[in-house]
C-alpha cells in the first residue's frame, strides 16, 4: 500500500504496524516520535497502532549530543 513517509511516496506491506514500521528499518522506539495524519502516536500504542493506505507518516530521530 502507498504512504507517505517523511514526504516521501513509500510503498509498505498492508497491516503494517508502527512497531514493525519502525524495525524494518532499524529505528528503536525509544529513540524516535511517530506522528500519522498529524497526530502524534503514544510510543506505548506503536504495537497496536496500524498503517493505512495514504497515511502521512513523519518521523523524527532525537539525537544526543553536548
Amino acid at each position: 500500500m502507498q504512504v507517505t513517509v517523511n514526504g516521501q511516496s513509500e510503498t509498505i506491506r498492508e497491516n503494517t504496524t508502527v512497531a514493525e514500521f519502525l524495525e524494518a528499518r532499524d529505528l528503536q522506539p525509544v529513540r524516535v516520535a511517530v506522528e500519522i495524519n498529524e497526530e502524534l502516536v503514544r510510543r506505548s500504542r506503536f504495537s497496536e497502532t496500524k498503517i493505512r493506505p495514504g497515511d502521512r507518516i513523519e518521523v523524527v530521530t532525537f539525537v544526543g549530543g553536548g
